[in-house]
């Protein structure tokens, strides 16, 4: 199966990101035809700075290689530098409904908000529709709030395909059933727009004091407690093995603890489970011509298959002579 997916670089990766979605995605790597794109496209919609986007696509592609995506299993590559995505965006474009588009979730709680929304927001499925479709792609792991987008890619793929012939392949949504919930500094989802996160990659001792701010109840120690319901217990076992997840579950129960301890575990194991990913970031660095031969070579696999791709619809639609 070839599987496709993309993440947008509008900042610096934290534990959601990863134990939420990008872990899932690499995992598939090994056994399928794996394709990885850096959103910057999309990224637009919210980024208007460009040493800022150029920097964050940058972080991205270094997190991402250091966190185990492998260029020899999977093709990795920046969304921009497929200019057969925009122009198969385009012809896409042309057949999407108005309708459609306006009952997409994001653009419309927006403007139930009354947040200012662009056409870049508007027509953000229909990009994503492109990115999807210009690949082949069977595919398409992501979170139960993101199924819409792909039934969009669906309709859209469904549409051309009744007016010009089978062009596109049909996707399919891949939901990541076991990506985890994972919990910021707050108790909240762990968000950016938030302000309640936990950086994959910020240096060990600033990471070790924010998970000591982490903000807990004040039930008396000795109480035992529901660790199903703890944040702080929720985030200890993203690292903990099996039997350490154990140890501390029956801590809670027991009860006469201080969550000072818990924070402790909770640095020690992120600790271990990160200085790999951290000693392999820091050597990718150390070598930014690897890292841009690794975005070309994937970005020249992606665009033969998105050219083959846009030719196709390109003489289905009477524009190829």
């Amino acid at each position: 199966m070839r599987v496709l997916s993309g993440i947008q670089p509008t900042g610096r990766f934290h534990w959601g990101n990863y134990f939420g979605a990008i872990k899932q995605y690499i995992e598939l790597q090994h056994d399928h035809e794996g394709y990885y794109f850096i959103a910057d496209l999309h990224a637009l919609t919210t980024v208007r700075d460009a040493e800022v986007l150029r920097g964050y696509v940058r972080d991205a592609a270094l997190d991402l290689l250091a966190l185990g995506l492998d260029p020899a299993k999977a093709t990795l590559f920046v969304q921009s530098d497929i200019p057969e995505v925009s122009e198969l965006c385009w012809l896409l474009m042309t057949g999407t409904p108005l309708g459609l588009l306006e009952r997409c979730h994001a653009y419309k709680d927006k403007k139930e908000k009354g947040i200012k929304a662009d056409a870049g927001l508007f027509t953000y499925p229909v990009l994503m529709a492109a990115d999807i479709l210009a690949y082949d792609a069977n595919w398409v792991p992501v979170g139960e709030d993101q199924v819409q987008h792909i039934e969009v890619c669906r309709d859209l793929a469904r549409s051309f395909n009744a007016h010009y012939g089978e062009v596109f392949t049909m996707p399919e949504a891949r939901i990541v059933a076991d990506a985890a919930k994972v919990p910021g500094t707050d108790g909240e989802k762990m968000s950016k727009s938030y302000n309640n996160t936990l950086g994959l990659f910020e240096p060990a001792k600033d990471l070790r004091k924010k998970i000591m701010r982490i903000s807990t109840d004040s039930r008396p120690m000795e109480d035992p407690k529901d660790p199903e319901t703890d944040h702080l217990f929720q985030l200890y076992r993203l690292f903990a093995t099996p039997e350490q997840t154990e140890e501390v579950r029956e801590i809670y129960l027991r009860g006469g603890f201080g969550y000072g301890d818990i924070k402790k575990r909770l640095a020690d194991a992120a600790d271990a489970y990160l200085d790999p990913a951290r000693a392999r970031r820091a050597e990718l660095e150390g070598n930014p011509d690897r890292v841009d031969q690794i975005l070309r070579e994937g970005a020249e696999r992606a665009r033969a298959r998105a050219r083959a791709v846009l030719d196709r619809a390109q003489r289905a639609c009477g524009l190829s002579r």
